[in-house]
């Protein structure tokens, strides 16, 4: 396993020694009431991004031995007495793998094993989870009392820039495909490194066109801002950020600026807020800011791997970050509301990939809060049920309605007369 970013897991779930402040002043911890229970129980809560299958990877448990997740697992944001309790409906899990594994051409296969490892923990715990390939499968699994569950590869490093890799993955059941992860590839800019497409080159523009064509959302999150405004140019199906949260509120290149988040709800995709302290907090995204850059120095620096840890465990301690709230959440949710609209914003955590939460939200059973909260703020059941899942599934379904009309077409049609699919 490279060093470079392990990002979101080896870099990110460290970040929990990082400073721990109180709650923000005024605003005291949500309380929970009988009113919002029952509005989040009567929801479909989609969540657009979880790493617990790279959570078995890291901790050598490909197995899926080690660690029974139908108790709680102390060491993960995730398990499935929480999941309950969180009344989680759909999630996406993520297919991560290293964007550095592009370098060694290892990365197809190490996707591939990710997705192996979301299908065989699908299929260990049946009574809990079922494999969704369509809007159709979720609504008919979340009925029988399942958590819908699909896969999403976090990074078009994945693809080895290849259409047909691409083609085998949305086989395989992946629904979403995020473009970039911490860098830049040849045909798509990353937010967190330097461009030198300008958004996408032309290839970049053929994956959205495909993922278009095959009913795979294209995802967003972890692209330049100028990647997404091309994207949008570009696409013709809704779009979705599986795990992005507002620029315009936390300063941070992952998240999304205003004029995009107008373009977003122009094409009727939806931003699902990341619960990251470091991208939602003001001051944890200023201090963040320069992380990945700092991690590919001192890692140039210090080549030994405990060397590297020691340094980076003094970069950090040196810029601590305050923790946040479930009110800090649910500022970014509200800001995107007030942007883009309601019918643009849900919810996409990052749990297992991230190591400070905000406080009360620390593991998957902290959704009702959220509920709570928009409640609080003067939110309807209905306004609240499209932030928790609603949204997400409306552009599940466009998109598959897109790839019905796309797919009576030529494919040159679609993807141009020049370009070889």
């Amino acid at each position: 396993m490279s060093r470079i970013c392990c990002i979101p897991l080896l870099v990110f779930a460290s970040l929990a020694v990082w400073a721990d402040d109180s709650v923000q002043s005024g605003r005291g911890e949500v309380k929970l009431t009988d009113k919002a229970r029952r509005i989040h129980q009567e929801a479909i809560l989609v969540d657009g991004h979880n790493d617990l299958p790279y959570r078995f990877r890291q901790l050598k448990d490909r197995g899926l031995d080690r660690y029974d997740i139908t108790k709680n697992v102390a060491e993960f944001h995730t398990d499935i007495p929480r999941l309950k309790a969180g009344n989680v409906g759909v999630q996406f899990w993520s297919a991560y793998v290293d964007a550095s594994r592009s370098k060694d051409l290892t990365a197809v296969r190490a996707t591939l094993e990710q997705i192996d490892i979301i299908q065989r923990m699908i299929k260990k715990y049946p009574h809990t989870f079922e494999q969704a390939f369509t809007y159709e499968d979720i609504l008919r699994i979340r009925k029988a009392g399942k958590i819908a569950s699909l896969i999403g590869v976090e990074g078009g490093h994945s693809i080895d820039n290849s259409l047909g890799v691409l083609r085998v993955y949305h086989t395989l059941g992946v629904r979403y495909m995020t473009l970039t992860h911490s860098d830049t590839l040849d045909w798509a800019d990353a937010s967190t490194d330097k461009p030198k497409n300008n958004g996408l080159s032309p290839f970049g523009e053929l994956v959205v066109l495909e993922m278009n064509r095959l009913g795979m959302l294209v995802d967003i999150s972890h692209v330049s801002a100028d990647t997404m405004r091309h994207v949008l140019k570009v696409t013709r199906a809704p779009v979705i950020a599986s795990h992005s949260s507002a620029y315009g509120i936390a300063e941070h290149p992952r998240n999304v600026p205003d004029d995009v988040l107008k373009l977003v709800a122009k094409n009727r995709g939806v931003v699902m807020v990341n619960f990251f302290s470091g991208f939602v907090v003001p001051e944890g995204a200023r201090q963040m800011a320069s992380m990945f850059e700092t991690v590919r120095k001192l890692q140039e620096k210090y080549p030994n791997e405990n060397d590297f840890k020691a340094a980076f465990d003094t970069w950090k301690k040196e810029h601590p970050i305050p923790r946040g709230s479930v009110h800090t959440v649910v500022d970014h949710i509200e800001h995107i509301i007030k942007v883009a609209g309601i019918d643009h914003v849900g919810l996409g955590s990052d749990y297992d990939g991230i190591g400070t939460t905000p406080r009360q939200m620390e593991d998957v059973s902290s959704y009702p809060l959220i509920t709570q909260e928009l409640l609080n703020r003067g939110y309807s059941k209905e306004d609240i049920h499209k932030v928790l899942g609603n949204n997400a599934l409306r552009v599940m379904k466009e998109c598959e309605e897109c790839a019905q009309r796309l797919s009576k077409l030529p494919v040159t049609s679609v993807l141009g007369p020049a370009r070889n699919p």
